[in-house]
């Protein structure tokens, strides 16, 4: 299928819109972008803050292995507290 306005078929239009050397987040409430430089072995979401193991399939070609156990169950000990915390505030329902 041919666009009119360009002459590009489909692929083409969409090779345009690839995203090399980014990853999405793995929470799935988030997947945000996520932009690791070149051969660090983790990456922090900006948005929701958790940690990433990343692997290099090549230079530039990164690939998410799984989380930073440590930092991801900070954060999720974190919200179960703060959560607690509002409902021993607004009592039970």
């Amino acid at each position: 299928m041919v666009s009119e306005k360009e002459g590009l078929s489909t692929a083409e239009s969409l090779r345009k819109t690839r995203t090399y050397g980014q990853v999405r987040c793995h929470n799935p409430s988030c997947m945000g972008r996520l932009a690791p430089k070149s051969g660090e072995p983790t990456v922090k979401c900006p948005v929701c803050h958790m940690e990433w193991r990343v692997a290099w399939v090549k230079d530039g070609f990164p690939r998410i292995r799984g989380p930073v156990w440590d930092v991801n169950k900070r954060l999720a000990d974190e919200e179960f507290e703060r959560k607690m915390k509002e409902v021993k505030k607004d009592g039970p329902k």
